[in-house]
């Protein structure tokens, strides 16, 4: 009996040092985006759904129910001590496989732009299982890398093939949707994790020419679908596909440009009002921020990412524990490549991938995600707290 209320008081104990123990400016950061984010999001599709007789409130409805979804994930990861997902990885692991494989199955999977991603779902939403992957393939390589069996501080070549491993298998049955934007998210993740374990440098040096052969290879081969290959080829030549990827690019490259210092004002913007680029308040959210805000909102929302990641750079390199500071690394690669991704393929500097910005654009399963992410940030720092 008194072992029992020994762990019922540290129970309610480690609750009570989580409800206080969150990053305060962390939150705020990642609050903000969500606001601005929402914000975008309706301005994007508000006038249009309206001209149409549509219901112009239709996303923004659906964008802050993804959103309320998500923040109750967020609590929910920060719960359990991080420390004691050890035991429930191989389970993580295994419902992420399984959901990457329903996607597959003829019936089961939608393809949207030429990728077998979804999964639809009841109300007209739907779920993309390689968002959730990316947790999975984060946690189950931080756990093998943190917890070796020998007394090296660096992790031997089994740890580190064990840990490609782990990583394999999702990878693989991403590329055969095709989604390549996830695979190089999740690749850096990987790399990253490794670097920061303190794997040798062969490894990290090998993996970056493994993905250079390999994406040369899949081109080649027609594993990346004709419709991603015209993508990176507008990023080469705007020309290339003058009616598709590339009047995408040059109208998101016009619209940001339109914003100039200060930008037209939210809902005011002409380039986002006639929808001249098209699926705004996914992918290419960030034109909205450049039109309707102008360099300097735009600015203010770069900002907000760099306190995120710095923030989660002191989490981690506050962290005792390996597994902690291993599992906050791949978030911040995460985090940090999918950003810098997002923005510079609607700037024209990294070619269209098709990778939503964290917190910010439309969609439930990339919200879902970035919002476990940080609630795995936020469980590392109270559980350092504690």
């Amino acid at each position: 009996m008194s072992t029992f209320l020994n762990r019922s008081s540290y129970r309610r104990a480690h609750k009570t040092s989580f409800a206080a123990g969150f990053d305060p400016i962390l939150s705020a950061a990642v609050g903000a985006l969500l606001i601005i984010g929402t914000l975008l999001v309706y301005a994007a599709t508000r006038d249009w759904y309206s001209a149409n007789d549509l219901d112009p409130q239709y996303y923004l409805k659906r964008h802050v129910i993804n959103i309320i979804i998500g923040l109750v994930l967020a609590w929910g990861t920060t719960i359990i001590d991080y420390r004691l997902l050890r035991a429930y990885t191989p389970f993580i692991w295994a419902a992420g496989v399984c959901g990457l494989l329903l996607v597959l199955i003829p019936g089961v999977g939608s393809e949207v732009n030429g990728a077998k991603a979804w999964i639809p779902l009841p109300g007209g939403f739907q779920i993309q299982p390689a968002e959730i992957a990316k947790i999975s393939i984060i946690i189950g390589i931080s756990m093998l890398l943190a917890e070796r069996n020998h007394n090296s501080d660096e992790p031997s070549n089994q740890d580190v093939l064990k840990a490609l491993a782990i990583a394999a298998l999702p990878i693989l049955l991403i590329l055969v949707q095709p989604d390549m934007g996830t695979v190089f998210i999740i690749s850096a993740s990987v790399v990253t994790i490794l670097a920061v374990s303190g794997a040798p440098t062969r490894w990290v040096v090998g993996l970056l020419l493994l993905a250079l052969i390999g994406g040369f290879v899949a081109t080649q081969t027609g594993v990346i679908s004709d419709y991603q290959i015209k993508r990176l080829q507008s990023f080469v030549d705007p020309n290339a596909d003058s009616q598709g990827a590339g009047y995408q690019l040059r109208q998101a490259r016009i619209t940001v440009g339109s914003g100039g210092f200060l930008g037209t004002g939210l809902f005011n913007g002409p380039q986002t009002n006639g929808r001249f680029v098209p699926e705004q308040q996914t992918d290419f959210i960030f034109t909205v921020a450049g039109e309707e805000l102008g360099f300097l909102g735009s600015g203010f929302i770069i900002l907000l990412y760099l306190i995120i990641l710095m923030r989660a750079f002191g989490i981690a390199r506050r962290s005792t524990d390996p597994y902690g500071t291993l599992v906050c690394t791949g978030v911040i690669a995460w985090f940090a490549f999918q950003a810098f991704e997002n923005i510079g393929m609607t700037l024209g500097l990294m070619p269209m991938t098709g990778v939503p910005l964290p917190f910010m654009s439309y969609g439930g399963s990339s919200m879902f995600a970035t919002l476990i992410g940080f609630g795995l940030l936020q469980n590392v720092h109270a559980s350092h707290r504690s």
